[in-house]
């Protein structure tokens, strides 16, 4: 199932709504339009009506007139038919003379209006001479931006021929209260429409800048052992929600991880203690059993003998406690930038003899770490882990063998690392003991005290490091990845 973001959602609701809007604005338009076209309509129909209007009146003055009609009689008789007919003018035409009647009684000027228009002359002198010489009604339609002129002309038969009636009107379209009204809903939907976008794009901006903030807040490097972070309040309150169910969790997390971490410890402590006990429990009882034997022989020989064994098995025990107190003591680094090279040299001389008398080759391999950036690191703690390592290669590794120590420079997931390897072409580790292979009193030696790859794993956790074992290389391989500057 597709998952689509709150963003494209909201853009998806922004695309509707201006769909929307422009869908209303074109029915307005048409509605507009439509009301403009009916105006036009009922305009003509009133000029049309008007036109007749004269004609008949005009036939029933002629007929009360049988030895013709004077012409200051025609100009009441105009007025009369056009005074039915509000925003009507028109008159007499007479093909020779011009106009010989005007009249228009609806006029909502200052006075009674009795000129002919003028700019519209020409046009009523068109239609009029059209119509007298078609001999029937003829109308034109002059549209222009804000109104459509409309004039009729119409042949008048009576006792003095080439006289025409005539009547004109404007439908305004562009102008008036239905204009206005147009125009208003016209930009109050062109406000609301812009408003919208403007709202949903500040919305979207602010929205998205605060999701970005807390997936930057989320993702980025924390301290160890910190599971989740503390979450600055959005000022968004569905999000703030969010930030503090995360911040609840967080606070859970870390307190149940604080439990488990001192389980861990108080198991730790337990299965230290035991395994302390066993490894003092039997020399004590060597020496206890040695001091009881010379003192019942009484053979001065056998005491002496019997006391170099119990100096030996103090030395035993000495030598336990020291390893003891290098693993549970606090390390306090003193980093610096280390020369690597030197470093690993330095490990393979302090080990030559051994190598020597197990016929052994020790062979370096730093080439690739770059000359001028050294990693910062606490020299003398590293040296001391890779003093572990290379001894417990040389242990395990036959006559003949080699020990390789090698450094390298690695990028892991943007960050830089120092790779230090220790491998060797021993037989490999028990698989009996690799699950346990760094915890304190577990060895594959009988004379080991099973505590040196105890001591390398935390001096790498006191650099913030891991030291492990490469499963699948052709030789057996310990790790130590470090970092190359600190966090």
């Amino acid at each position: 199932m597709t998952a689509y973001s709150l963003r494209a959602r909201l853009l998806a609701l922004w695309f509707l709504l201006l769909a929307s809007a422009a869908a209303t604005a074109y029915l307005m338009f048409g509605f507009y339009s439509q009301s403009t076209a009916v105006q036009v309509a009922q305009a003509e129909v009133a000029v049309n009506r008007a036109c007749r209007e004269i004609i008949d009146r005009y036939a029933a003055l002629a007929r009360r007139s049988e030895g013709g009609i004077a012409r200051a009689r025609l100009g009441p008789t105009v007025a009369a038919a056009l005074d039915l007919y509000p925003g009507i003018e028109g008159g007499v035409w007479s093909a020779v003379e011009g106009p010989v009647a005007y009249a228009y009684p609806t006029y909502e000027g200052t006075g009674p209006k009795t000129d002919l228009p003028e700019a519209e002359r020409d046009s009523i002198a068109g239609v009029n001479a059209q119509a007298l010489r078609v001999d029937h009604a003829v109308s034109l339609r002059r549209p222009s931006r804000t109104q459509v002129l409309l004039i009729q002309g119409c042949p008048l038969h009576g006792p003095e021929a080439g006289l025409t009636a005539w009547t004109m009107g404007r439908a305004h379209v562009n102008d008036g209260p239905a204009y206005t009204r147009f125009l208003a809903g016209l930009g109050f939907l062109a406000v609301t429409v812009l408003g919208s976008a403007a709202f949903l794009g500040w919305f979207l901006y602010g929205f998205s800048g605060r999701i970005a903030r807390l997936e930057a807040a989320l993702a980025a490097p924390r301290p160890d052992g910190e599971d989740l972070p503390h979450l600055d309040p959005t000022g968004e309150r569905e999000l703030d929600r969010l930030v503090d169910t995360l911040n609840a969790a967080g606070g859970r997390l870390r307190e149940a991880r604080a439990r488990v971490v001192a389980a861990e410890r108080l198991a730790a402590v337990g299965r230290l203690a035991a395994s302390i006990a066993h490894e003092i429990r039997n020399p004590i009882a060597a020496m206890r059993l040695k001091a009881e034997n010379a003192l019942v022989s009484g053979d001065p020989a056998r005491a002496t003998v019997a006391l170099e064994s119990v100096l030996g098995q103090i030395a035993r025990v000495d030598h336990l406690l020291r390893d003891l107190l290098n693993l549970t003591q606090a390390r306090t680094l003193n980093r610096a930038p280390t020369d690597i090279a030197a470093l690993l040299a330095d490990c393979a001389r302090l080990h030559e003899d051994l190598a020597s008398a197990r016929a052994v080759r020790i062979a370096i391999a730093a080439e690739s770490l770059p000359r001028g950036d050294r990693p910062q690191i606490d020299g003398p703690q590293i040296a001391r882990a890779l003093d572990n390592l290379l001894l417990n290669a040389l242990q395990h590794t036959p006559p003949g063998g080699r020990v390789r120590l090698a450094a390298e420079r690695v990028t892991v997931d943007g960050a830089v690392r120092l790779h230090l390897r220790v491998s060797d072409t021993g037989s490999g580790i028990d698989p009996a003991i690799r699950t346990g292979l760094f915890e304190p009193f577990v060895t594959g030696r009988p004379d080991g005290t099973g505590l040196g790859l105890a001591i390398v794993r935390e001096i790498a956790l006191a650099h913030r490091g891991a030291v492990r074992l490469i499963d699948g290389e052709p030789e057996t391989t310990f790790v130590l990845d470090l970092p190359w500057r600190p966090s």
